[in-house]
């Protein structure tokens, strides 16, 4: 997460652009992003640091984790006030990031109004590419080598994307359940995790054994 978080902060303009950040902990140094690491023995939370950071007029904020309602809570309302804000939370997927922001308290109109994307992502093992075979079946494995650990080396992503248009948006608001606003989101182009590994495994990069240990129909 922290990875994708940084890479898409890297796409900004850090030299027009006031990007703050509060992590636990700073996995990587940024060059012109101000990034702070909450401290718990000094009182130091997400939800003070974020405090602390808004005086100080940021265009983007990163927030390494949204944890209760309080961060939460200052996450939106940041948001609504015209902060571009990007934050990780812990789900199942994309669609259940709306339902953990409810659960802890964010009122859905305020969901609604500020949320623009859900990034889900889980991480597959990689098929060796000294010892990968492919069978008259076009079904890729690979047994194992002196490089490898049983048949894998190396990791990658496998991402679902929710778009926050105007239908989700409403449904939302509505307090849809999440096999509603899947559906919708399905009909957008939304594509799950597994679905999305299909291309890797197509490709031979990793295997269908692994796609479906790391996701979820």
């Amino acid at each position: 997460k922290t990875t994708t978080l940084y890479a898409a902060l890297q796409r900004l303009d850090a030299g027009t652009l006031n990007i703050m950040t509060v992590e636990d902990p700073i996995e990587y140094e940024l060059a012109g992003v101000g990034q702070t690491q909450v401290n718990p023995k000094i009182d130091l939370d997400f939800a003070k640091a974020l405090r602390a950071i808004l005086r100080q007029d940021p265009d983007v904020i990163m927030i390494g984790e949204i944890r209760d309602f309080e961060t939460a809570q200052i996450a939106i309302q940041a948001s609504l006030t015209g902060h571009l804000v990007l934050a990780t939370l812990h789900t199942n997927d994309s669609v259940s990031a709306v339902t953990r922001l409810t659960d802890m308290g964010v009122e859905p109109f305020l969901l609604s109004s500020s949320l623009l994307g859900v990034l889900a992502q889980r991480l597959v093992r990689k098929l060796c590419v000294h010892c990968r075979r492919q069978d008259e079946n076009g079904r890729w494995t690979a047994p194992g080598c002196a490089r490898c650990n049983a048949g894998y080396k190396g990791r990658t992503g496998v991402y679902e994307l929710l778009v926050v248009d105007d239908p989700i948006r409403a449904l939302i608001h509505s307090r849809a359940a999440e096999s509603e606003l899947l559906a919708a989101a399905t009909t957008t182009g939304l594509r799950s995790m597994r679905e999305d590994g299909q291309r890797l495994v197509n490709a031979g990069v990793t295997s269908q054994e692994e796609v479906l240990r790391t996701t979820r129909d």
